[in-house]
């Protein structure tokens, strides 16, 4: 038996193959010289693999002075109401139907600019939102002007019985504002300092004893 065939007995290959895998092997390691000069590329850093200077969540690079850019729209600032407002009272009111039962919701509101002018209103709806509403535009179409000094006193004593509500309010120098129930919402929001107001009544139902307020600030005078 020649060389060659007991070579390619023991190995199993042809010596030509063996001869390519033998060149291929060199030609790996020994990269063929061209004359564009070889790329080097060194370790990524942590910016370049996340994006860079076009970091699109608004890096140190990103196009943007502040860093982070701003969010969409930003928080606007509420417009200053007109009137401040109290809810009173609500409850929620049931009707029965032929159907069935249906619900409503009865909201009572004080408003006023702590300046003088003050208002009770009540509103209805089987939304408590829309209640609401109602109840600030009732108000507004009962708002009254209360007379008072520069110091926010008003001029005398007042005393009124409303349904089942009776209060009265007086002037009180450096005792500041002493009232309880809804009478002090009134007076609170009316801007009124310096006052005291007594309930002489018995009676629980807030609407009538703000409404009862009300009533003894319209029978001021100015002195």
């Amino acid at each position: 038996m020649s060389e060659e065939k007991q070579q390619e007995a023991t190995t199993g290959t042809k010596p030509e193959a063996a001869e390519t895998k033998t060149a291929v092997a060199a030609g790996a390691t020994t990269a063929p010289a061209t004359d564009a000069p070889a790329a080097t590329r060194g370790p990524r850093s942590p910016q370049a693999r996340r994006g860079g200077g076009n970091d699109r969540r608004g890096g140190a690079g990103g196009g943007r002075p502040g860093g982070r850019r701003p969010r969409r729209g930003g928080r606007q600032e509420r417009p200053r109401q007109e009137f401040d407002q109290k809810i009173v009272s609500i409850r929620r009111v049931t009707r029965v139907m032929a159907g069935g039962r249906r619900f409503s919701f009865s909201v009572s509101m004080v408003i006023g600019d702590k300046k003088g002018k003050v208002g009770v209103g009540i509103g209805k709806a089987g939304d408590t939102q829309l209640a609401i509403e109602k109840a600030v535009r009732d108000a507004k179409k009962n708002m009254i002007v209360v007379p008072m000094d520069k110091d926010g006193r008003i001029p005398h004593d007042a005393h009124v019985k409303y349904a089942s509500s009776e209060v009265m309010i007086m002037p009180a120098p450096g005792r500041g504002l002493v009232a309880g129930s809804s009478v002090r919402t009134v007076l609170e929001l009316a801007g009124v300092k310096d006052i005291t107001a007594k309930l002489f009544s018995r009676s629980k139902n807030k609407l009538n004893n703000a409404r009862a307020a009300v009533e003894a600030l319209k029978q001021l005078k100015k002195g």
